[in-house]
């Protein structure tokens, strides 16, 4: 880097800059000021390491801008609410050029475009590895807050769209070169790279789950088995899955062979998917399926139902055993 800090920033301005509904003071101060509207705030922050989350050979900055963005999105999406402000903070290493840190708040400014929320500010520190840390304020009604602690024995469980895909993409991002190139000739290795470092924060799909009557909510970041795992632990339940309903990705499914991959194990425990996991009364899922469907053209897929203890995964066989909370670990390692 050959700016110094206050010229970086104020190059990020020049990026960032602009009217925004709300806005009271916005980058360039000691801290932003925003209007404090009339719900109920949502409070959310997530980081990305490199070398932990991704490595910059295998993803453009303005695609790690945005997910760094919609990674936070997502936990106010799976809360039922709507995105406001984000502030964002990165370490930059000394072999990172301005070009490139230009790029990747570029493709913030995308996101928050995209998910009508404001980028007000943030910082910026030297480090030895690239860190990126974005938190984002959200707004909800009162008492409309879906949590992940309201699940009740009897409610079933849903998921938006697939699973999967994401993983695929990072087994793909770590294949011999000679399988990246047989897998990126066909669509469905584009497909489940896009997965990895393109996702999409379900914003509206949360709304509508929580305005169907969802009992608890959460975003799948680290895998079906282990997110449910958590769902289950708050809301003090247990939870047995029918592994023939988990709905696959289809490019995984396609592309498993060639990457050596179990399609249904990644599905259940790859994570980084941020699909919405929901628990609703049996009488209102019809209808949260059918309003996904008009309103986003998204899925909704019964995987499995809340019982009193313990979690278990039923084969198409019929046969019953205990499900492991396998998933993403950021510590591993």
């Amino acid at each position: 880097m050959d700016l110094t800090e206050d010229e970086l920033i104020a190059a990020l301005r020049r990026v960032l800059s602009g009217e925004a509904r709300g806005v009271e003071v916005g980058v360039g101060d000691d801290a932003a000021v925003v209007e404090g509207g009339g719900g109920s705030l949502i409070l959310t922050t997530d980081m990305l390491v490199e070398g932990v989350h991704f490595d910059r050979a295998s993803i453009s900055p303005r695609d790690l801008g945005a997910k760094a963005v919609v990674v936070n999105v997502s936990d106010v999406a799976a809360m039922g609410g709507s995105p406001r402000y984000a502030l964002a903070s990165i370490g930059i290493p000394t072999d990172v050029v301005v070009s490139w840190v230009m790029e990747l708040y570029g493709g913030m400014r995308a996101a928050c475009e995209e998910y009508a929320l404001t980028l007000v500010g943030g910082d910026t520190n030297r480090a030895d590895q690239l860190v990126i840390s974005v938190a984002v304020v959200g707004e909800v009604a009162p008492g409309r807050a879906v949590t992940r602690s309201g699940a009740r024995p009897g409610d079933l469980v849903v998921v938006t769209g697939s699973l999967g895909a994401a993983a695929g993409g990072f087994s793909l991002s770590r294949a011999h070169p000679t399988r990246v190139a047989k897998a990126l000739a066909q669509p469905w290795g584009r497909e489940l790279l896009d997965a990895l470092a393109r996702p999409v924060a379900r914003v509206g799909e949360g709304q509508t789950l929580a305005q169907a009557g969802a009992t608890a909510m959460i975003d799948l970041s680290d895998g079906l088995a282990k997110d449910l795992s958590r769902l289950c632990r708050e809301s003090g339940v247990g939870a047995r899955v029918e592994l023939s309903r988990v709905p696959v990705a289809e490019a995984l499914r396609r592309g498993a062979p060639l990457l050596g991959v179990e399609p249904l194990e990644l599905a259940l425990t790859g994570g980084e998917d941020y699909e919405l996991l929901a628990t609703l009364d049996l009488t209102h899922v019809d209808r949260a399926r059918a309003e996904l469907d008009e309103r986003f053209g998204v899925t909704l897929t019964e995987v499995a139902v809340i019982i009193e203890e313990g979690l278990a995964a039923v084969d198409a066989e019929g046969r019953e055993s205990p499900l492991e909370p396998k998933g993403w670990d950021h510590f591993a390692g």
